[in-house]
Protein backbone atom coordinates (compact mmCIF):
# COMPACT_ATOMS: atom_id res chain seq x y z
CA UNK A 1 0.00 0.00 0.00
CA UNK A 2 1.39 3.40 -0.95
CA UNK A 3 0.95 6.62 0.94
CA UNK A 4 2.00 8.90 -1.91
CA UNK A 5 1.58 8.53 -5.68
CA UNK A 6 4.89 7.56 -7.25
CA UNK A 7 5.57 7.50 -10.99
CA UNK A 8 7.40 4.52 -12.42
CA UNK A 9 10.77 5.94 -13.45
CA UNK A 10 13.69 4.05 -14.92
CA UNK A 11 16.27 6.00 -12.90
CA UNK A 12 18.68 3.81 -10.91
CA UNK A 13 16.53 0.71 -11.13
CA UNK A 14 17.36 -2.87 -11.84
CA UNK A 15 14.41 -4.58 -13.51
CA UNK A 16 14.32 -8.25 -12.62
CA UNK A 17 12.72 -11.05 -14.56
CA UNK A 18 9.96 -11.70 -12.05
CA UNK A 19 6.92 -13.71 -13.11
CA UNK A 20 4.02 -11.52 -14.16
CA UNK A 21 0.75 -11.75 -12.25
CA UNK A 22 -2.44 -12.62 -14.06
CA UNK A 23 -5.32 -10.23 -13.50
CA UNK A 24 -8.67 -10.69 -15.25
CA UNK A 25 -7.01 -12.43 -18.16
CA UNK A 26 -4.29 -9.79 -18.54
CA UNK A 27 -0.78 -9.48 -17.15
CA UNK A 28 0.37 -6.99 -14.59
CA UNK A 29 3.94 -5.75 -14.92
CA UNK A 30 6.09 -6.49 -11.85
CA UNK A 31 7.27 -3.48 -9.83
CA UNK A 32 10.78 -2.24 -10.62
CA UNK A 33 13.61 -3.37 -8.38
CA UNK A 34 15.96 -0.84 -6.80
CA UNK A 35 19.57 -1.60 -5.93
CA UNK A 36 21.33 1.22 -4.02
CA UNK A 37 25.09 1.26 -4.50
CA UNK A 38 26.57 2.80 -1.36
CA UNK A 39 29.92 4.49 -2.00
CA UNK A 40 31.70 5.24 1.27
CA UNK A 41 35.18 6.52 0.53
CA UNK A 42 37.85 5.54 3.10
CA UNK A 43 38.88 8.25 5.56
CA UNK A 44 42.67 8.83 5.66
CA UNK A 45 42.43 9.20 9.44
CA UNK A 46 41.16 5.65 9.95
CA UNK A 47 43.76 3.57 11.83
CA UNK A 48 45.32 0.45 10.35
CA UNK A 49 44.76 -2.65 12.52
CA UNK A 50 46.75 -5.86 12.10
CA UNK A 51 43.79 -8.13 12.80
CA UNK A 52 40.96 -10.05 11.17
CA UNK A 53 37.27 -9.24 11.54
CA UNK A 54 34.13 -11.23 10.82
CA UNK A 55 30.64 -9.81 10.33
CA UNK A 56 27.94 -11.83 12.08
CA UNK A 57 24.58 -12.28 10.32
CA UNK A 58 22.64 -9.04 10.66
CA UNK A 59 19.73 -9.09 13.10
CA UNK A 60 16.80 -7.04 11.88
CA UNK A 61 13.20 -6.43 12.91
CA UNK A 62 10.88 -8.58 10.81
CA UNK A 63 8.90 -5.75 9.15
CA UNK A 64 12.13 -4.35 7.68
CA UNK A 65 13.82 -7.54 6.47
CA UNK A 66 11.74 -7.68 3.32
CA UNK A 67 12.06 -6.78 -0.33
CA UNK A 68 9.20 -4.32 0.18
CA UNK A 69 10.34 -0.74 0.88
CA UNK A 70 9.01 0.34 4.27
CA UNK A 71 7.45 3.78 4.77
CA UNK A 72 6.09 5.35 7.97
CA UNK A 73 3.45 7.98 7.10
CA UNK A 74 2.59 8.56 10.77
CA UNK A 75 4.46 7.59 13.96
CA UNK A 76 2.07 4.67 14.63
CA UNK A 77 1.68 3.41 11.04
CA UNK A 78 4.09 1.31 8.96
CA UNK A 79 3.29 0.65 5.30
CA UNK A 80 5.16 -0.32 2.12
CA UNK A 81 5.46 1.34 -1.27
CA UNK A 82 3.60 -0.41 -4.09
CA UNK A 83 5.68 1.07 -6.93
CA UNK A 84 9.03 -0.55 -6.24
CA UNK A 85 10.91 -3.20 -4.28
CA UNK A 86 14.47 -3.77 -3.12
CA UNK A 87 16.73 -6.04 -5.17
CA UNK A 88 18.18 -7.33 -1.86
CA UNK A 89 16.81 -7.55 1.64
CA UNK A 90 18.14 -4.70 3.82
CA UNK A 91 20.11 -7.16 6.00
CA UNK A 92 22.05 -8.41 2.97
CA UNK A 93 22.32 -4.89 1.54
CA UNK A 94 24.00 -3.63 4.73
CA UNK A 95 26.34 -6.62 5.03
CA UNK A 96 27.49 -6.35 1.41
CA UNK A 97 28.09 -2.60 1.54
CA UNK A 98 29.96 -2.84 4.86
CA UNK A 99 32.20 -5.62 3.56
CA UNK A 100 33.02 -3.53 0.50
CA UNK A 101 33.83 -0.47 2.63
CA UNK A 102 36.10 -2.45 4.97
CA UNK A 103 37.87 -4.10 2.03
CA UNK A 104 38.29 -0.83 0.11
CA UNK A 105 39.76 0.84 3.20
CA UNK A 106 42.65 -1.67 3.27
CA UNK A 107 42.96 -1.11 7.02
CA UNK A 108 42.57 -4.73 8.15
CA UNK A 109 44.47 -7.93 7.52
CA UNK A 110 41.17 -9.51 6.46
CA UNK A 111 37.41 -9.08 6.80
CA UNK A 112 34.80 -11.72 5.99
CA UNK A 113 31.31 -12.93 6.74
CA UNK A 114 30.88 -15.25 9.71
CA UNK A 115 30.96 -18.87 8.59
CA UNK A 116 33.40 -18.19 5.76
CA UNK A 117 36.18 -20.14 7.51
CA UNK A 118 38.20 -17.06 8.47
CA UNK A 119 39.53 -17.20 12.04
CA UNK A 120 39.18 -13.69 13.39
CA UNK A 121 40.19 -11.90 16.57
CA UNK A 122 37.09 -9.67 16.41
CA UNK A 123 33.44 -10.04 15.50
CA UNK A 124 30.95 -7.30 14.64
CA UNK A 125 27.30 -7.79 15.63
CA UNK A 126 24.66 -5.57 14.01
CA UNK A 127 21.03 -5.10 15.02
CA UNK A 128 19.02 -3.04 12.54
CA UNK A 129 16.19 -1.29 14.35
CA UNK A 130 14.89 0.91 11.55
CA UNK A 131 15.19 0.90 7.76
CA UNK A 132 12.32 3.06 6.55
CA UNK A 133 11.17 6.23 4.84
CA UNK A 134 9.85 8.23 7.78
CA UNK A 135 7.60 11.25 7.16
CA UNK A 136 7.86 12.37 10.81
CA UNK A 137 5.11 14.95 10.26
CA UNK A 138 6.69 16.43 7.13
CA UNK A 139 5.55 16.68 3.51
CA UNK A 140 8.44 14.48 2.35
CA UNK A 141 10.15 11.63 4.22
CA UNK A 142 13.67 10.98 5.45
CA UNK A 143 15.47 7.76 4.58
CA UNK A 144 16.10 6.58 8.12
CA UNK A 145 18.47 3.81 9.22
CA UNK A 146 19.13 2.90 12.86
CA UNK A 147 21.71 0.26 13.71
CA UNK A 148 23.09 -0.91 17.05
CA UNK A 149 26.62 -2.29 16.74
CA UNK A 150 28.60 -4.40 19.19
CA UNK A 151 32.26 -5.23 18.70
CA UNK A 152 33.33 -8.48 20.36
CA UNK A 153 36.78 -9.80 21.10
CA UNK A 154 36.45 -13.45 20.15
CA UNK A 155 39.01 -14.93 22.55
CA UNK A 156 37.28 -13.56 25.62
CA UNK A 157 33.77 -13.36 24.12
CA UNK A 158 33.32 -9.94 25.74
CA UNK A 159 31.91 -6.72 24.27
CA UNK A 160 34.78 -4.36 23.54
CA UNK A 161 32.55 -1.48 22.40
CA UNK A 162 28.91 -0.76 21.64
CA UNK A 163 27.17 2.12 19.88
CA UNK A 164 23.89 2.97 18.16
CA UNK A 165 24.05 4.76 14.80
CA UNK A 166 21.11 6.76 13.47
CA UNK A 167 21.14 8.54 10.11
CA UNK A 168 18.27 10.33 8.36
CA UNK A 169 18.75 11.61 4.81
CA UNK A 170 16.06 13.94 3.42
CA UNK A 171 14.16 12.80 0.33
CA UNK A 172 13.79 15.34 -2.47
CA UNK A 173 10.17 14.35 -3.13
CA UNK A 174 7.70 11.52 -2.69
CA UNK A 175 8.53 9.31 -5.70
CA UNK A 176 10.07 5.91 -4.97
CA UNK A 177 13.27 6.59 -7.01
CA UNK A 178 13.83 9.72 -4.90
CA UNK A 179 13.39 7.64 -1.76
CA UNK A 180 15.96 5.15 -3.05
CA UNK A 181 18.47 7.93 -3.79
CA UNK A 182 18.16 9.10 -0.18
CA UNK A 183 18.65 5.53 1.09
CA UNK A 184 21.81 5.34 -1.02
CA UNK A 185 23.19 8.36 0.84
CA UNK A 186 21.99 7.06 4.21
CA UNK A 187 23.61 3.66 3.66
CA UNK A 188 26.89 5.33 2.67
CA UNK A 189 26.83 7.39 5.88
CA UNK A 190 26.10 4.34 8.03
CA UNK A 191 28.94 2.42 6.37
CA UNK A 192 31.40 5.25 6.86
CA UNK A 193 30.48 5.84 10.50
CA UNK A 194 30.40 2.13 11.36
CA UNK A 195 33.72 1.33 9.70
CA UNK A 196 35.50 4.30 11.28
CA UNK A 197 34.12 3.47 14.73
CA UNK A 198 34.98 -0.23 14.40
CA UNK A 199 38.56 0.43 13.33
CA UNK A 200 39.09 3.00 16.11
CA UNK A 201 37.62 0.61 18.70
CA UNK A 202 39.79 -2.27 17.53
CA UNK A 203 42.87 -0.07 17.52
CA UNK A 204 42.31 1.24 21.06
CA UNK A 205 41.45 -2.23 22.32
CA UNK A 206 44.82 -3.62 21.21
CA UNK A 207 46.90 -1.06 23.11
Amino acid sequence: MSVRPAPLLALAVLVAALPACSLLGGKKAPPPQFAPVAQAAPDPSWPRVDAQLTLAPVQIARPYDSLRIAVRPTPQELQVYKDGVWAQRPSEMLTSSLLRTFEDSDRLRAVARAGSGVNSEYRLLLDVRRFEADYAGGATPNATIEVNAKLLRNEQADVLASRTFVVAEPVAGTAVPQVVEAFDRALSRVDRELVGWTLASMSSGRR
